[in-house]
């Protein structure tokens, strides 16, 4: 790749994933602001997880993602320091591996990818409720109940609303494949 075509990749490398970070973190205000807890709760339905199917199509979702939830944990009233890293750490790990199973199909359909934040969220977000937010000693029955909520918001999200999505991002060719 020749010097300016690598320093365009770049520019829009950085275009892409501040915009993705500005979307995700514009869309979960939004909808903390006009529909108070649900993108906090134990069983949240935040619809800015559907902007995690970006991470099949382009690397700089990876960033984008994870520091558009870093901004709407910091904004988002409540939200404890532990959470803002934990749901974080969450994120990043699903964009990784959402990206690196990016080739995976299933009938030209990211399937597997899709499965990512429910799994990331709910492991790491299912212990931090579990460890921070119940009282008592750590009950294994009582994390696959908080796991598996958190678990459920986002199958909701990224596979009943991401996979159309990323269907149409791939109809339209949004992106080219990286």
């Amino acid at each position: 790749m020749e010097k300016s075509n690598k320093k365009q990749f770049k520019v829009d490398y950085i275009v892409q994933a501040a915009l993705i970070a500005a979307l995700y973190a514009v869309l979960t205000y939004l909808q903390a602001f006009m529909f108070p807890g649900s993108t906090s709760m134990a069983i949240q339905f935040r619809v800015s997880e559907v902007l995690c199917m970006l991470a099949v199509f382009t690397p700089a979702a990876i960033p984008g993602l994870t520091i558009g939830c870093l901004i709407a944990n910091i904004m988002n009233t409540g939200t404890l320091p532990v959470d803002i890293v934990i749901g974080t750490l969450a994120s990043l790990l699903a964009a990784v591996s959402m990206y690196m199973l990016r080739n995976a199909r299933i009938k030209g359909l990211p399937v597997l990818a899709s499965l990512m934040p429910a799994i990331f969220n709910g492991i790491l977000v299912g212990l931090e409720i579990e460890i921070f937010f119940i009282e008592g000693p750590f009950n294994f029955v009582s994390f696959l109940i908080q796991a598996g909520c958190v678990a459920l918001g986002e199958l909701g999200v990224c596979v009943v609303l991401g996979l159309p999505f990323a269907y149409l991002v791939q109809k339209l060719n949004l992106f080219k494949r990286q």
